[in-house]
């Protein structure tokens, strides 16, 4: 009898497929409605992109919209950083320059209004958006405006929630409305919310969960 054991990755190939298949669809979806748009969205159309059967999507997903808020919430984690730079104003900083930056590509702005929409028209779906993405976004946030208030350099206005609301409410401001979503966007919000103290004095920093 052999004693040679069998390599780990070898164990599990269904997974390591599944997983591959889950990326191709999640590819598909944003790559096709930067091509048809939402109306012309179909199941039928992301699985012969992804190279799979319509079954395999209604596996994993509800609907066309559930693709979509899938492949952004991977979007946002992948690239938005919630980093330890030293500071709060730094780590606010990288955090409105990824945000932004995201969401000024026009797939994403499109993918964003789309899903809005759907949310106002299918309350289900409106749960799973609120849930799986908007609040996951102000959750990711809430990382670098704790850990602020614990390292002690968060300044004692606006209030955490005041922040939140400004960050995302002036983002979802802009795409509703067809505004740019770049153009120094990003900085004129850092200034407002970390101001530059130079050699000032440290703000009254505070601590506790926002």
């Amino acid at each position: 009898m052999s004693t040679e054991s069998t390599p780990p990755t070898a164990a599990r190939p269904g997974r390591r497929r599944s997983e591959e298949s889950r990326r191709a669809i999640l590819v598909a979806a944003f790559e096709l409605i930067g091509e048809v748009g939402y109306a012309g969205l179909t199941i039928e159309g992301i699985a012969t992109r992804a190279g799979c059967g319509k079954q395999t999507i209604y596996r994993w997903w509800r609907s066309k919209a559930d693709v979509l808020l899938d492949a952004l919430s991977a979007k946002g984690e992948l690239y938005i950083t919630t980093a330890d730079h030293g500071s709060y104003r730094d780590d606010l900083r990288a955090f409105l320059a990824d945000t932004y930056r995201l969401a000024g590509h026009r797939q994403v702005t499109d993918v964003l209004r789309a899903l809005m929409a759907e949310a106002q028209i299918d309350a289900e779906f409106g749960e799973r958006f609120r849930t799986g993405f908007l609040e996951r976004r102000r959750d990711a946030l809430r990382v670098i405006l704790d850990r602020a208030a614990h390292r002690g350099d968060l300044p004692a206005q606006p209030e955490p929630s005041t922040v939140l609301d400004l960050v995302f409410g002036t983002l979802w401001y802009r795409v509703l409305t067809a505004r740019p979503v770049e153009g120094g966007l990003a900085d004129e919000l850092l200034a407002v919310l970390a101001p530059d103290l130079g050699r000032g004095s440290p703000p009254a920093g505070r601590g506790g969960r926002t």
